[in-house]
Formats: C-alpha cells, sequence, structure tokens
C-alpha cells in the first residue's frame, strides 16, 4: 500500500510540474493572430470566453478572435499579439 501511495504522489507531481511548464500551442513557425478572422473563420477559444471552439465568432475582425499565422506575418495582416488584444479588449477597445 505504501509503494502503490508513493508512486501515485510521484506520478501526480510529475503531471503537475508538466502543467506548469509553457508547451508551444503549435508548430514551430506559427502564432496566434486575433482580430483578423471573419465570422465563423476563427480558429478556437476567444479571449472573452463566450464560446472554446472553431468557428464560432460571430463578428468580422473580432479584437478577441484569432487566426494562426505563418510566424512574422501577423502584424501585416493586421494583426495583433494575445497580450495587445488582451489589452485593447480588457480596457473596451475591442471592435465587438
Amino acid at each position: 500500500m505504501k509503494k502503490h501511495a508513493l508512486t501515485t504522489a510521484a506520478l501526480a507531481t510529475v503531471v503537475a510540474g508538466s502543467l506548469s511548464i509553457a508547451q508551444p500551442v503549435f508548430a514551430d513557425g506559427k502564432e496566434k493572430c486575433y482580430g483578423i478572422a471573419e465570422a465563423g473563420q476563427n480558429h478556437c477559444a476567444n479571449l472573452a470566453g463566450t464560446h472554446s471552439c472553431a468557428a464560432q465568432s460571430t463578428v468580422d475582425y473580432d479584437i478577441s478572435e484569432y487566426m494562426v499565422v505563418e510566424a512574422g506575418t501577423c502584424k501585416s495582416l493586421g494583426g495583433y499579439s494575445e497580450q495587445e488584444a488582451r489589452k485593447m479588449y480588457e480596457s473596451g477597445k475591442a471592435n465587438v
């Protein structure tokens, strides 16, 4: 019984530690770009927390919605990083 408890505790520690390390969400060369998705073209959840799936945006170019693009192309597409988008969304300057 003690061995089982020790193994369980060790496994829980490893899992918790791995979750706290920032894991890359996308393959190398990709990044999230906020504010460029047309309605229904977003990739996954939004900053507002109003949905958690792709293709559920209802407004064109909503600052809280993102698309995955080639790294380094977001600015040229007229988009924003997650930090920039979050700041705009939270300050009420979002185009929603």
